[in-house]
C-alpha cells in the first residue's frame, strides 16, 4: 500500500467510535447479529488504518468507505430502551428449555429455572438496542446464558447456597460495546454467564477483515496476561480459589441432584441441599 494511498492513512479514535455508530444502527435495523456486531465492534477499535475500517462496513447498505467528516462527527452513545411491561419468559420446572440460533430481542428477558435447566444463547440474536435486560432465577436449577465474546456482562443479585458466575472475555473498559445487565437469584442453583470461547462454537463468516482482527485479538489478550499481577489481581485469585473450592464441592452433588429431580417426578424426596461452604482462606 503507497504511501499516497488514502487508505493507508492512520485511523483516529473519532473515525473508529464513528463506525462503531454505524454498526449499531445495522444491529438496531436487523442486518447484524450480536455475535456479528461483536466481532466487528472488537476489529473496529482494534483498526490502525482507514482501509480495516473501511473493510468492516463494505457490505452494509450505502456504505462508500469511511466518511470524509467521520472525525467532525459528535458521538452520542443511544440510550436503552425503556423498560416495558412485556417481558419474554423462559420458563423450565422439571424440564429443560432452550432459545438459540436465528431470533429477535426487542423485549427484556426472563428466565425461571425450578429443578430444571434453560439455555438462552444471544449470539445469533438480533438485537434492537445497545442493552439486554435479563433476570434469571434458578431454584434448584440452572440458568445458562450464552454471549458473544467482548461484550459487557453486568451481573447483579443474591446466591444462597448456589452460585452466580460470569465467565466472559469482556471488552477494555471505555469501549463502546453491547451491554448485557442481569439480575441473577440462585437458591441452590446456579445462574451462569459464558462467553462464546466457553461453549459449543458456531459458524462465522470469513470477511477479509478476519485474519487481522485475529492476529490482534491474541497480541491484546497475550500482553494482558503478561502485564504483571497487581495486589487487587492477587486477592480476587485468591477469592477464585475459594469459589472453584466451593464449585467442586458441588459438581460433585449435581448429578444427584439431576437424579433427584427425575425422582420428584414420581413422589420421591426433594434433591439433596449443597454442601456447606469450606472455610475460605486466610487473607494474606
Amino acid at each position: 500500500m503507497g504511501m499516497n494511498d488514502p487508505g493507508g492513512m492512520r485511523a483516529s479514535d473519532a473515525e473508529r467510535e464513528a463506525v462503531v455508530e454505524r454498526l449499531r444502527e445495522a444491529s438496531v435495523e436487523g442486518r447484524l447479529t450480536l455475535l456479528e456486531l461483536t466481532d466487528r465492534t472488537e476489529a473496529a477499535y482494534l483498526a490502525a488504518t482507514h482501509a480495516e475500517l473501511a473493510q468492516i462496513t463494505a457490505d452494509l447498505p450505502g456504505n462508500t468507505g469511511l466518511p470524509r467528516d467521520a472525525a467532525a462527527r459528535p458521538f452520542s452513545p443511544s440510550a436503552p430502551a425503556p423498560p416495558g411491561s412485556n417481558r419474554r419468559w423462559y420458563v423450565a420446572v422439571m424440564g429443560e428449555t432452550k432459545r438459540r440460533g436465528k431470533w429477535r430481542v426487542d423485549q427484556e428477558i426472563g428466565a425461571v429455572a425450578v429443578m430444571g435447566d434453560v439455555t438462552i444463547d444471544l449470539r445469533e440474536a438480533e438485537v434492537r438496542s445497545n442493552q439486554i435486560d435479563i433476570v434469571a432465577t434458578a431454584v434448584m436449577g440452572d440458568v445458562k446464558i450464552i454471549v458473544p465474546d467482548g461484550v459487557d456482562v453486568d451481573m447483579s443479585g443474591i446466591a444462597v447456597m448456589g452460585d452466580k458466575k460470569v465467565d466472559v472475555l469482556e471488552a477494555p473498559p471505555g469501549q463502546n460495546v453491547p451491554v448485557i445487565r442481569i439480575r441473577a437469584y440462585a437458591v441452590m442453583g446456579d445462574v451462569k454467564v459464558i462467553g462464546d470461547s466457553r461453549a459449543k462454537p458456531i459458524k462465522r463468516a470469513w470477511f477479509a477483515w478476519s485474519e487481522w482482527l485475529g492476529e490482534r485479538r491474541a497480541d491484546v489478550r497475550e500482553d494482558a496476561r503478561e502485564h504483571p499481577r497487581s495486589l487487587h489481581a492477587q486477592r480476587h485469585e485468591l477469592h477464585r480459589g475459594h469459589q472453584d473450592a466451593m464449585r467442586e464441592q458441588r459438581e460433585e452433588f449435581r448429578e444427584q441432584r439431576r437424579q433427584a429431580r427425575r425422582d420428584a417426578r414420581h413422589g420421591g424426596p426433594p434433591p439433596p441441599p449443597y454442601p456447606p461452604e469450606p472455610p475460605y482462606p486466610p487473607q494474606r
